[in-house]
């Protein structure tokens, strides 16, 4: 844990980070950081045992990717410290998510903040939807509810190996409309994968609009009881109900988090464009100005200068 910093603090610095980078480039993630940033902030600064970090605080260019060749190849997962037995690993499933997770490796002092300005750049490894070779990241998720099936099998593996440390999956609830979720929770249960964690953020969006208008998905919390899992839903904005909730037992089962969030929490005036929210582009130099104001304000900042 982070001792210099609080989480509350982290999540606050998570929010302004992306909202000045979202400013400044006209467009991007914004709600994703209202939902999430509690989340990420405390994996990162409570959740997670992690070691210090084995990459350049800067990252460098992409490199190319794996071959027979290219014995220099590496993931980005170094930015979460070394892979040892008795450490934790993190997957982040939803890979459009990584603005905010670059931002939350920035707050936490395991990147710089020149990261962020190669966001999205040609030849840059900080990708816009984060890649294997991303900072933070080990594989590639995509949205397809990859992330749980990965850990899963990660988990069993360490399992075999006498490893000691936990693997965790930070998920969007669109995953959950995905079967590959499904099996892999079963999986997990049937093998008695209980050193496998998910915290999911619950903010009933996804790219074509509300959870509901694409695919109405039910009680998912029951659904994930019934496959097999310990399942609690929370606030996910409540950092003491998170907190609570990893402390569930769960011998013998996976245990997901379900952190139910708002999707323009912290910049209230992003209701405006709701229910359609995953992608933020400015319609107007007005429009701009106004959000710019509303959220600055919002977020206890001076409006940010672009």
């Amino acid at each position: 844990m982070n001792t210099a910093r609080s989480t509350e603090e982290i999540a606050l610095g998570i929010r302004r980070r992306v909202f000045e980078h979202v400013m400044k480039n006209n467009g991007g993630y914004l709600s994703q950081a209202c939902s999430a940033a509690e989340q990420l902030a405390w994996l990162y600064n409570e959740g997670l045992k992690l070691g210090a970090p084995t990459l350049p605080m800067i990252p460098t260019p992409f490199e190319g990717v794996p071959s027979a060749g290219h014995k220099t190849y590496r993931t980005g997962a170094g930015y979460n410290g070394p892979i040892a037995p008795d450490l934790d690993r993190l997957f982040i499933a939803p890979a459009h998510y990584a603005l905010v997770a670059y931002a939350t490796l920035i707050e936490v002092g395991r990147m710089s903040p020149k990261g962020l300005a190669m966001f999205n750049q040609d030849g840059s490894s900080v990708e816009m939807i984060g890649a294997e070779h991303s900072p933070g990241m080990e594989v590639h998720n995509g949205t397809l509810g990859l992330g749980l099936s990965t850990a899963a099998g990660l988990a069993y593996g360490r399992r075999r190996l006498g490893d000691s440390g936990q693997t965790w999956v930070f998920m969007s609830d669109g995953e959950v409309q995905e079967g590959q979720t499904w099996e892999a929770v079963q999986a997990a249960s049937f093998h008695h994968i209980d050193q496998l964690c998910a915290i999911m953020d619950v903010n009933e969006q996804q790219c074509d609009g509300a959870m509901s208008s694409v695919m109405e998905v039910r009680d998912i919390r029951q659904k994930f009881i019934t496959f097999g899992a310990v399942c609690v839903e929370v606030d996910g904005h409540d950092l003491e109900a998170i907190r609570q909730a990893a402390a569930e037992p769960h011998e013998g089962r996976p245990l997901i988090i379900l952190a139910r969030t708002n999707p323009y929490h912290a910049m209230s005036i992003l209701e405006e464009r709701f229910p359609r929210l995953h992608y933020v582009r400015f319609k107007s130099e007005e429009e701009r100005a106004r959000m710019n104001l509303s959220i600055a304000k919002e977020l206890g900042v001076e409006p940010i200068k672009y």
